[in-house]
């Protein structure tokens, strides 16, 4: 059972860059799917959640209008899209998973992180 972030990498500032978390060993469609960010020595911060059936949608106000994610259960894969990057997106990405398909619920399972720098 895995849980994979994966799409960092370089991106100047203005850029965009699309993230995706796929699952192996399970199927995401019963889950809800959020994304986070870390920084070294800040608190991990949520940025984006989908519930299972993807009927809600909740952003954290630093990503508000820029970011937007989504979810393809055929594929088990949940996606990040980020625009308009900025230096301060720089963080390393992880997705989790709500094994009661909530946003409004603690999330339970973390996967491998991706790097994204927004740089110039």
């Amino acid at each position: 059972v895995q849980l994979q972030a994966s799409g960092g990498g370089l991106v100047q500032p203005g850029g965009s860059l699309r993230l995706s978390c796929a699952a192996s060993g399970f199927t995401l469609h019963d889950y809800a799917i959020g994304w986070f960010r870390q920084v070294p020595g800040k608190e991990r911060e949520r940025i984006a959640c989908i519930s299972r059936n993807s009927g809600v949608t909740q952003y954290a106000d630093s990503v508000k209008g820029r970011f937007t994610i989504s979810r393809d259960n055929a594929k088990s894969t949940a996606y990040l899209q980020m625009n308009i990057l900025k230096p301060e997106d720089t963080a390393v990405y992880h997705c989790a998973t709500q094994s009661l398909g909530s946003c409004y619920r603690e999330f339970d399972y973390w996967g491998q992180g991706t790097q994204v720098t927004v740089s110039s």
